[in-house]
Order: structure tokens, then C-alpha cells, then sequence
């Protein structure tokens, strides 16, 4: 796999071709993604995959203004939501400890590790997506608590972030803005 079509060349698109992404394919980001590393093999993420048009309405009235016309372009737009009872499936991921124990009554502790494992593997799935020949376009401006009501009403699953896939337009693309150097970013101790 060359670093360029997962870091260096890929790009945050605004706007899709008319092209479906079919479900094999969607399929296959998760099969993938599902291997990258969490705490604990939490693996706490859950994943909306929203293609239909009723669904993709119902998202509509959640995306801030200046995403409307993104979401409506792309063929995908992925919910990636953290699911609040995520140990309950720890039997399954990691079964040589009890770590049911270590989470269930403990929101703190809950929301910490929702925190940082999600949006990891919301970046899995925008890897695995280019890496199968996706593109793009993760996004935070929406009503997380509309959102919620509307895709996750039992309060379960909280949605982190959101991410249209597709095949994208060169035309939606922004000019690159830079990023820091090494020296501005990173120490070494």
C-alpha cells in the first residue's frame, strides 16, 4: 500500500460523483477497520452507514448549514457513534479477564475510553476506506443530541462524528492547507 493515497495525496472532499458504494464494499471497510488496535480489544465504535433516501433526510436535519450540500452529494455518510454499554461485549473481546467489572456503573471511566477509542476507529475506517479506493470527507458540525434522538433513541449508541464516503471530486477540493513541521509538533525525550 503506498502512504500517499492514505496520507500524503488524500484529501477531505466537499462534494461526490453519481456513483453508489455498494455494500460489499462497506462491508469490507469494517472488516478491516475491526483489526486495528483498542484498549483493552474494547473495540467500543459502532458504525451508521447511512445510504437510504429516508435516512439520509433524517441526517439532513441534524448537519450544520455548511454540510447539507456534502451529505447530499455523498452515496455514504458513516455515523461512527460510541455505544455507552460497549463492555458488554468484553466476554466476547477479551476473554481471559472480566472486565465487565471494571466498567459497568462507572461513567467516568466509560466516557474516558469512548473518548479516545472511538475517534480511533473512526480514523481506521477513513484508512481502510482509502486504502479500498474511498474517499473522504469527516466532519463535525451537526447536532450531536438530534443526531442521537433520531438515529439512537434508547441512548445507547452517541454519535462522535461523522464521515461521507465515496468517490470525490477533484473540483470540491479546497487549496491544502499546511500542516506543522516535526520541530512544531513532536518531541523527543
Amino acid at each position: 500500500m503506498q502512504l500517499e493515497s492514505l496520507f500524503t495525496a488524500a484529501r477531505s472532499f466537499n462534494a461526490y460523483e453519481d456513483r453508489s458504494v455498494p455494500e460489499e464494499l462497506l462491508r469490507e471497510i469494517y472488516d478491516q477497520l475491526k483489526w486495528g488496535p483498542t484498549a483493552a480489544n474494547s473495540c467500543p465504535a459502532r458504525f451508521v452507514f447511512v445510504t437510504s433516501v429516508e435516512a439520509r433526510e433524517k441526517l439532513l436535519a441534524c448537519v450544520n448549514e455548511g454540510n447539507v450540500a456534502k451529505v447530499t452529494s455523498a452515496p455514504v455518510t458513516a455515523i461512527i457513534a460510541g455505544d455507552t454499554r460497549f463492555f458488554d461485549q468484553m466476554p466476547k473481546l477479551f476473554p481471559s479477564r472480566d472486565f465487565v467489572s471494571v466498567f459497568a456503573g462507572k461513567e467516568a471511566v466509560i466516557a474516558d475510553l469512548l473518548a479516545r477509542n472511538v475517534p480511533l476507529q473512526g480514523a481506521y475506517m477513513m484508512l481502510a476506506a482509502r486504502a479500498l479506493g474511498l474517499d473522504c470527507g469527516p466532519m463535525s458540525g451537526f447536532d450531536a443530541a438530534a443526531l442521537d434522538r433520531e438515529f439512537f433513541p434508547d441512548g445507547q449508541w452517541r454519535a462522535n462524528f461523522l464521515c461521507t464516503l465515496g468517490y470525490g471530486r477533484k473540483d470540491s477540493l479546497f487549496p491544502r492547507n499546511p500542516r506543522l513541521d516535526f520541530d512544531e509538533a513532536c518531541r523527543i525525550v
